[in-house]
């Protein structure tokens, strides 16, 4: 009988995984920009849903709690790095914010938008991920990103204020051209 409970958790979680696998992927590469890191990031956040399943599918959006790991797993990769990283050479940090970049017809976006995206602030871009992409409400994106719903809406605003005046430009550059 135990080997029944293993089974059918292993079956939902493969089902989530299929389902949720590509949003995922898509929304880290987003934020991340890199596809090789991205998908690293978000195969570890999977592996992390795996071992916590239980309490991943009680999530009320258990892809936003994937997406948040990897997000966060970011941080902690970004941390570590940024410690090995030489002080003698300057180029370091340009080199390594512009490696691999993401190719907008990876992600089925505009490659405009992304490149608006990528210049938000990382809570800005975290806010427009789940309001939009996950399209959770403000409270649940509050809870999620342990902030109050005033500061999502303040995040929000400013994300979208910005994203407004940048897809602008774009299309005026595009008419004058």
């Amino acid at each position: 009988m135990r080997y029944w409970g293993v089974e059918q958790r292993g079956q939902e979680f493969t089902k989530f995984y299929t389902a949720s696998k590509d949003d995922c992927l898509r929304i880290v590469l987003v934020n991340v920009g890199d596809r090789q890191l991205a998908e690293d990031l978000v195969a570890e956040a999977f592996t992390r849903a795996w071992t916590s399943w239980r309490k991943v599918r009680e999530h009320p959006v258990p892809r936003a709690w994937v997406v948040r790991t990897a997000l966060n797993a970011h941080v902690s990769w970004w941390r570590r790095r940024r410690r090995e990283l030489t002080v003698d050479d300057p180029t370091a940090l340009t080199r390594l914010e512009g490696s691999q970049l993401a190719r907008s017809a990876d992600l089925g976006l505009d490659q405009a938008l992304v490149a608006a995206l990528r210049m938000l602030p990382l809570r800005q871009r975290e806010v427009i991920t789940l309001r939009v992409f996950f399209d959770l409400d403000t409270d649940a994106t509050a809870k999620l990103l342990g902030i109050s719903p005033g500061t999502v809406g303040a995040h929000l605003h400013r994300a979208l204020a910005t994203l407004r005046t940048q897809t602008q430009s774009f299309s005026d550059q595009e008419v004058t051209s």
